[in-house]
């Protein structure tokens, strides 16, 4: 006797044996939170769920960039007690303290003294200054960034690159595949029958299968001159309306010091990751520039831990009177978001700065979600209205400034590599309070009582996008 099975019941079958499937994988290869978000998404939409959740739901890097990572790391720890006369050794008691110690044992460098910061809030003067200090370099130029589009900007850092390296300046430059991938279309050939040495990093299309989970990228961005000048933090090598009606506001460090030998172990630990090379750097000027104790943070999936996160959770835990955090995507896992919740219910003065405006709209509505219950809790959130306010830093108190590449989101935390700069230096942090309340004077503060009487579709969406916060 012959049983026919109706394609019906097989694919129901089918259907539930992905489910449990996924029931039985993700939750072990997947933080909690991001679990509950796939586990859902497959449960609606199993034969697409599964399937994407084998590209992206885990942030993997290859057996070969780890173990470059491994040994990039090994050398930083292994070079730094010949330079422990630059080590800057704060009040045993005190925040600084253990923050100092925390970034070390996540991210391998020690604080040190004697650095120069300086803040450039001015979009146009940042890059003006680099082009300048490219024009200037003698040895070395090295540039790391996200984004390079084909643009003024673009074109103006291509030609001072070409200028440089026709003066005999060794000068490289690393830019991310997918982000810069305008940038790398436009001036890679060019540039490398200039002489400069170009490479793409986490390079997509047919290789990502082979390198790393396909959605990983390295956004920071810094840039090396001559081994004495160091630049940090949000802005990318593009015009400031890159993206259309959203004209981007930034905040970069020009950093001399010590600090700035970090910033190239950095670069040489990402070229070594790309290409393998090993990269010999020279000498570096010694402490007396300036008069900042300062810590480089690196983040990133090949590290053991979330260091971004870790960090800033560990700083607003360890803030007594006031903390003021400036992102343009705010979508924080349950650790950071408690940690706020936690301070203003203590009696910190914790403020949020965001954009009101934004240029990825899923982020903008899964960050809406989160204003109730921080407001409930006393956290005070502001929208900054007259651009897109891209900037990404945090400061604490009148102690520690964290400035970078970082936002407060699953991405940043888990798979981006981010870089942050750590300045333990009231001088500092006074002057990043000047920029935050020039921001404020243009912001709109958001009420509880107002916020809640927004539309009832726009709580249903903006639920519907918190769902998706580890695909951001």
């Amino acid at each position: 006797m012959e049983v026919h099975i109706q394609p019906g019941y097989l694919l129901f079958l089918f259907d539930w044996l992905i489910r449990l499937a996924a029931l039985a994988w993700i939750p072990v290869r997947s933080p909690p939170a991001a679990a509950r978000s796939w586990l859902l998404l497959v449960g609606f939409l199993p034969l697409f769920g599964l399937p994407l959740y084998l590209l992206l739901g885990h942030p993997w890097l290859a057996k070969q960039r780890r173990q470059r990572q491994a040994l990039a790391s090994q050398l930083i720890r292994d070079r730094q007690p010949s330079l422990s006369m630059l080590r800057w050794s704060p009040p045993t008691h005190g925040m600084a303290s253990d923050i100092t110690r925390l970034a070390e044992r996540l991210g391998d460098f020690m604080p040190v003294h004697g650095n120069a910061v300086a803040l450039l809030d001015d979009y146009d003067a940042s890059l003006a200054a680099l082009i300048a200090d490219i024009d200037s370099a003698q040895e070395e130029v090295n540039l790391l960034y996200y984004l390079m589009f084909d643009d003024a900007v673009g074109r103006s850092v291509c030609d001072a690159l070409q200028r440089a390296s026709a003066r005999g300046v060794r000068c490289r430059l690393l830019l991310d595949a997918v982000g810069a991938k305008p940038g790398l279309r436009a001036f890679a050939v060019p540039l490398r029958k200039a002489g400069v040495e170009v490479h793409a990093m986490l390079a997509g299309g047919l290789r990502w299968r082979s390198l790393s989970r396909m959605d990983l990228r390295n956004h920071r961005k810094l840039a090396l001159i001559d081994r004495r000048i160091g630049y940090i933090g949000s802005q990318n090598l593009a015009v400031a309306e890159f993206v259309r009606g959203h004209p981007n506001r930034e905040l970069v460090v020009r950093l001399q010091g010590p600090a700035v030998r970090q910033i190239a172990a950095l670069f040489a630990s990402d070229w070594l990751i790309e290409t393998g090379e090993r990269l010999v750097m020279g000498e570096f000027q010694q402490a007396g520039e300036g008069l900042t104790p300062a810590q480089l943070l690196p983040s990133g999936p090949a590290y053991a831990f979330e260091n971004a996160r870790n960090i800033v959770v560990a700083l607003v835990q360890r803030a007594r009177r006031r903390v003021v955090l400036t992102t343009p995507y705010f979508v924080p896992d349950d650790m950071t978001l408690g940690a706020l919740r936690v301070a203003a219910l203590s009696g910190v003065d914790v403020q949020l700065v965001l954009s009101q405006s934004s240029n990825q709209h899923l982020t903008h509505w899964a960050q809406r979600s989160y204003y109730d219950e921080l407001l409930r809790a006393g956290v005070r959130i502001v929208l900054y209205r007259p651009h897109f306010l891209h900037a990404k830093h945090l400061s604490v108190d009148d102690e520690v400034a964290l400035i970078g590449s970082i936002n407060l989101d699953f991405r940043s935390f888990a798979l981006n590599a981010e870089v942050g700069l750590l300045c333990y230096d009231p001088a500092v942090v006074a002057r990043l309070r000047a920029v935050e309340a020039d921001y404020l004077a243009d912001a709109q503060a958001l009420d509880l009582h107002d916020w809640r009487r927004r539309p009832r579709w726009h709580r249903s969406v903006e639920g519907i996008a918190r769902l998706a916060d580890s695909l951001m």
